[in-house]
């Protein structure tokens, strides 16, 4: 691990803090892309010498988190024409003090953990503890269906940090299959997102438990 890597991973869950402080779901989404960004950097810095399997997995990571998927959720809020998260499950500041408490437990956990030596000391496993409860918080604490979608894709990129720890045990087609997985979501979020604003005129997830039998 290089100072380069841990000064990225740093940011990244400095992201964290901005998408779930923020109001604003162009901010949400344009904060989505650069931590997308960011994510495709690390395969090149958590191997001294990165082969061609981690350059693939850059280049991929990259295309789709930073580029591919930022592009969807603007063209879904120019449809759905909503710009901003309202009334909150859990309000703005709880939802902060939430991500700082649970990014520091993340580090005192990771510091408790028997890793390899060439990781021991990192920021990969308590960024991907806390960006995965990050994205876990807004899954679950916000109304608006895309913000949602948001959230889905920070659980998304913990679980990729994590994976990173073991870049050269796992084969190729698993690091593939897991950005295969976020693109099937999006798709599908896309439907869920179509046929909610075609049936009640809005994406407030909160209007689905009117639903009955």
């Amino acid at each position: 691990m290089t100072q380069s890597a841990d000064l990225i991973l740093v940011l990244i869950i400095l992201s964290n803090f901005v998408i779930l402080g923020s109001r604003e779901l162009r901010v949400c989404i344009r904060t989505a892309a650069v931590q997308g960004a960011l994510l495709s950097v690390l395969p090149l810095l958590v191997h001294r010498e990165p082969g061609s399997r981690a350059i693939l997995m850059a280049l991929g990571a990259a295309v789709v988190k930073g580029l591919v998927v930022p592009g969807f959720l603007f063209q879904a809020i120019r449809h759905v024409k909503i710009r901003h998260e309202v009334e909150p499950y859990v309000g703005f500041v709880p939802s902060l003090f939430l991500c700082a408490v649970g990014s520091g437990l993340a580090l005192l956990f990771a510091g408790s953990l028997p890793l390899a030596p060439e990781h021991a000391g990192s920021l990969l496993v308590p960024a991907s503890l806390a960006t995965m409860l990050s994205g876990f918080l807004v899954l679950t604490t916000r109304r608006k269906a895309i913000t949602q979608v948001v959230g889905y894709l920070m659980l998304e990129n913990g679980i990729f940090i994590f994976g990173l720890l073991l870049i050269e045990a796992m084969p190729f087609l698993v690091e593939a299959g897991v950005l295969l997985d976020l693109f099937a979501g999006i798709f599908i979020m896309g439907i869920v997102l179509n046929h909610i604003q075609s049936e009640f005129s809005s994406l407030d997830t909160h209007y689905l438990s009117d639903l009955k039998d």
